[in-house]
């Protein structure tokens, strides 16, 4: 669960406390056990509708959809990612609801990849309404054929007094010694996140005495950790896996680091400004539109050199790296607040259930 999910539970959360009748439907794997994620919004008194299909059984899954859409008659239908995207959203339209996406970001990568994004990015070009979480993502959509009418832009947002732990037991929770100087990197071990040129960055630092968590899992792990071993920094980084709740731990570090080739407006950077983490960021996407060089260490992408020498001023300038947090701890209640964000969303739902009984009242 990553950075999109985290948006469909600020979502989901924050419009049903403000009285909207807000159902998450979320397609699984057939499991005897609930999806953790949904277990999560359940609890947090969000209705859900598990859709448990085999990968590949679209037509299934269509075919829920439509119950689905026929049972509750939502006014608005809202898909986050590229499966949703392409095979459901259209059983949304077919049944006159009005379709809204969220474009969270490209991953590029393989040309199998690429060859998605691109039917994705046709599939846009039907919604009533499309999302772009940067000025970049926004380009590009435009760049794509998606109509100007239809785009908006609404940057992420993150809850700055979320509940998280001590920095005594985060490190507890984490394995961290108490006296360690321990930067993270939180998200998927994938290409398109970088974490190849952050191992390669921890090998080039000048300070020995840095540490790395990699909180996260993905298909580059096993390369990551043959990567680590032949450059000689395998006693350096612990390899955590998936930590649920991790925005709860980033008090145990003495830095969060960003090494990605491609963002959209990372979620894990709004959760570091609230936690008052130090930020070291690759410039790619909307990061330069969330952060200044006041309030992080920016550094070009696909720079390990670079990467190493903000690694090591980090680690010689405490009192720099905790001013830069302060002062990206304050942007972030400025411009990213919960509350606005949930407006915007609001109105933009209201807008298309405006349209669509426009015809009806005439």
């Amino acid at each position: 669960m990553g950075g999109l999910e985290s948006v469909v539970r600020m979502l989901a959360e924050g419009h049903s406390r403000a009285g909207h009748r807000v159902v998450v439907a979320g397609v699984v794997a057939p499991s005897p056990l609930p999806h953790p994620f949904l277990v999560s919004l359940h609890d947090a008194g969000v209705e859900t509708a598990p859709i448990a299909i085999q990968t590949r059984s679209y037509a299934t899954e269509r075919a829920a959809i439509r119950t689905l859409c026929a049972q509750l008659r939502p006014s608005v239908v809202h898909s986050h990612g590229y499966r949703p995207d392409v095979v459901d959203a259209g059983v949304a339209r077919s049944l006159g609801i009005p379709t809204v996406t969220t474009v969270h970001g490209f991953t590029g990568g393989t040309m199998r990849n690429r060859m998605y994004e691109w039917i994705q990015e046709a599939a846009f070009r039907r919604f009533t309404a499309v999302v772009a979480v940067s000025r970049t993502i926004e380009q590009r959509l435009r760049r794509r054929g998606v109509r100007s009418d239809r785009l908006h832009v609404i940057g992420n947002a993150f809850d700055a007094d979320a509940v998280r732990l001590t920095r005594n037991a985060a490190r507890s929770a984490l394995g961290i010694p108490a006296g360690e100087f321990t930067l993270a990197q939180v998200g998927r071990l994938s290409q398109e996140k970088g974490p190849d040129l952050l191992v390669h960055a921890m090998a080039r630092t000048s300070a020995q005495d840095i540490h790395l968590s990699m909180l996260g899992d993905g298909p580059d792990r096993a390369a990551l950790t043959a990567l680590a071993s032949r450059l000689g920094v395998s006693e350096q980084i612990r390899w955590h896996g998936p930590v649920p709740n991790a925005s709860t731990v980033f008090t145990a570090f003495d830095g969060l680091v960003l090494s990605s080739r491609t963002e959209g407006i990372p979620i894990v950077l709004l959760e570091a400004m609230a936690t008052g983490t130090p930020i070291v960021a690759s410039k790619v996407g909307g990061v330069p539109d969330m952060l200044s060089d006041s309030e992080a260490l920016l550094v070009p992408p696909e720079d390990s050199a670079a990467l190493a020498a903000a690694l090591d001023a980090l680690r010689a300038d405490p009192a720099g790296a905790a001013a830069r947090a302060t002062a990206a701890r304050a942007r972030l209640e400025r411009e990213f607040a919960l509350a606005p964000w949930l407006r915007r969303y609001e109105a933009l739902y209201q807008s298309l259930t405006d349209r669509r009984s426009a015809p009806e009242r005439a």
